[in-house]
């Protein structure tokens, strides 16, 4: 398949050291099986300093009398003699300078303004003379935008959009500004979020709390007795790494209540208390804590129970020994939720040590299991077959059971020899779309609890636009302290405006931004004056910012008198 034609240039080194450049038409080819795309040269003009120039205009002009193209040779000295032609006049005396992006930042700040950051921010720097939440806007902004370091916020991306606002900041004045957001960080988060939860109407009962890592990309930890954050632990991706760790809290719908950073080598339950601590004065209905199994031990539930009150924990299903022998094999009939999730509720004990526990079932993924099992024995079938001497101290038997994919259902038979293990097999189709919730609050109903663990999916999303698909918290260039802490505060704000762009219209960040960096604006000079006009807004731009209640700007922006 033809994926693109173009006009290229080769160069070639000659033995006393000289450069031949050829012209070449080539256009490039997918492989229909790899996929792979390599350029196809369909003809050679020949050497570049001795191709016949004009034989390019002409094939150039036969190309856009087809195209309705007109092409201009202005090496000839030929000139564009339509209103506005010529190099960069648009008209006598008018010069064109250059075009900015300019839709994505509009409606990020029309954002700003409406859920009180750009409000609250002022009060708390109207001392200053400096415009500091101008400068915290821009570097909000640029996470959603092309996300750069404080140097390329100030040195590279403010002179690739258009905001004016922002003209007079220095680079000093942006760690200024996050020096002050530190100081004020919990007031400013408070502010907003029931400023967001307000405008939205958000049900805040349940506070949903999750953490992850940010490594760093140094040799050596900082000195614990100093106060620093960056500490040997073990990431969320699996390696060992100086690191913080980062504890984030959202409501249901996803969007942030608040953020925290705490040393890399602090364990997950430890944060708990610190977090009930900041969120008691906010009033909410109640925090929820809400995790996978790696927190559900004994000891964790304690400090749970300790430091939040309520949590929500998923159980191991295959290796708890009471959720395999007393709660999955208890009779009940499944309440249905939704089409992929039904629950019921088992409880264990009674009096103090009584425990509640909800199975949740999804058809859909039992489904999906039970065939993937099938196919796998039947692969072991084969193998098993191909090999006449089964013997588990074999090679190739060997690497079987230490196979992820075969070794769960492989067992050495009283022979030494290898066996399809049945009762495994049996044993795993027991656990086909299951999943077990274990919460000590007796105010959530199987519903609540069930639809709970599965909103959990919001906040793991939350983390990898963060992370990765986004935002790009990390690469982190900070190392103070108070710094490192006001990056994924100003990180998380931009989470804030990401969701709420979202949730208004149903659609990702990413196609939001493309449709509206359409929207551009383009600077122009005469003799007197310098004007900004946005070009014509497309049909799916001016149906986003609709959504986003954000007002079709004036066609002229601004003029100044350059005298």
């Amino acid at each position: 398949m033809m994926v693109g034609m173009y006009l290229r240039t080769t160069k070639r080194r000659n033995r006393d050291g000289s450069v031949v450049t050829y012209l070449q038409l080539a256009h490039n080819q997918r492989d229909p099986e790899t996929g792979v795309v390599s350029a196809q040269v369909i003809h050679t003009f020949g050497r570049e300093d001795q191709v016949d120039r004009e034989q390019l205009v002409r094939l150039c002009r036969s190309i856009g009398r087809v195209c309705g193209v007109e092409v201009i040779d202005r090496q000839a000295g030929q000139q564009d003699d339509r209103p506005g032609g010529g190099p960069s006049a648009l008209a006598p005396g008018v010069v064109q300078h250059g075009t900015r992006a300019f839709g994505a930042v509009l409606a990020l700040d029309a954002l700003w303004e409406r859920h009180g950051i750009g409000p609250v921010l002022r009060e708390a720097t109207k001392t200053c003379t400096v415009p500091y939440e101008r400068a915290l806007f821009a570097m909000t902004a640029n996470r959603l935008c092309d996300p750069e370091s404080k140097l390329g916020v100030w040195g590279r991306w403010l002179d690739a959009v258009h905001l004016p606002s922002c003209d007079t900041l220095k680079l000093p004045h942006m760690y200024e500004a996050m020096d002050h957001l530190h100081a004020h960080a919990a007031a400013v988060e408070e502010a907003v979020f029931f400023r967001t939860a307000d405008l939205l109407s958000l049900e805040v009962d349940v506070v949903f709390y999750d953490t992850t890592t940010c490594s760093f990309a140094i040799d050596e930890a900082d000195d614990e007795d100093e106060g620093g954050l960056r500490r040997f632990g073990h990431s969320k991706e699996g390696t060992w790494t100086p690191q913080v760790v980062i504890a984030l809290a959202v409501t249901r719908e996803g969007l942030p209540v608040r953020s925290w950073v705490f040393p890399g080598n602090k364990a997950d339950v430890k944060t708990v208390e610190q977090v009930k601590k900041d969120l008691r004065g906010w009033k909410l209905g109640r925090a929820l804590f809400v995790a996978d199994s790696g927190m559900n031990s004994d000891d964790n539930r304690l400090e749970l129970l300790q430091g939040c009150g309520r949590y929500l924990l998923a159980a191991r299903v295959g290796s708890v020994k009471e959720v395999k022998a007393e709660v999955l094999s208890r009779a009940g009939r499944y309440k249905v939720i939704d089409d992929n999730l039904h629950a019921k509720e088992v409880t264990v004990g009674e009096g103090e040590l009584r425990r509640r526990y909800v199975v949740c079932f999804n058809p859909k993924e039992a489904e999906r299991q039970a065939r993937h099992r099938e196919a796998v024995l039947e692969e072991l079938v084969t193998e098993l077959a191909a090999h006449p001497d089964r013997t588990a101290s074999a090679k190739w038997a060997i690497e079987l059971q230490a196979s992820g994919r075969y070794g769960r259902y492989v067992m050495t038979d009283p022979k030494g020899k290898l066996v399809i293990d049945r009762a495994a097999a049996r044993e795993a189709a027991r656990l086909d779309g299951k999943w077990v919730l274990l919460t000590n609050d007796d105010t959530l109903t199987v519903e609540d609890a069930a639809t709970a663990y599965k909103s959990l999916l919001i906040i793991e999303r939350c983390f990898r636009s963060l992370k990765r698909t986004q935002i790009e918290m990390a690469p982190m260039y900070h190392w103070v302290p108070r710094r490192i802490e006001t990056h994924v505060k100003i990180c998380v704000l931009a989470l804030l405006l990401e969701r709420v762009a979202e949730r208004a219209t149903g659609s990702t960040w990413a196609f939001i931004r493309r449709t509206l960096d359409r929207l551009q604006v383009t600077e122009f000079e005469s003799e007197s004056y310098r004007f900004f006009q946005t070009n014509e807004p497309r049909a799916e731009t001016l149906a986003v910012m609709k959504k986003l209640d954000v007002p079709r700007p004036k066609r002229i922006l601004a003029v100044q008198a350059t005298a």
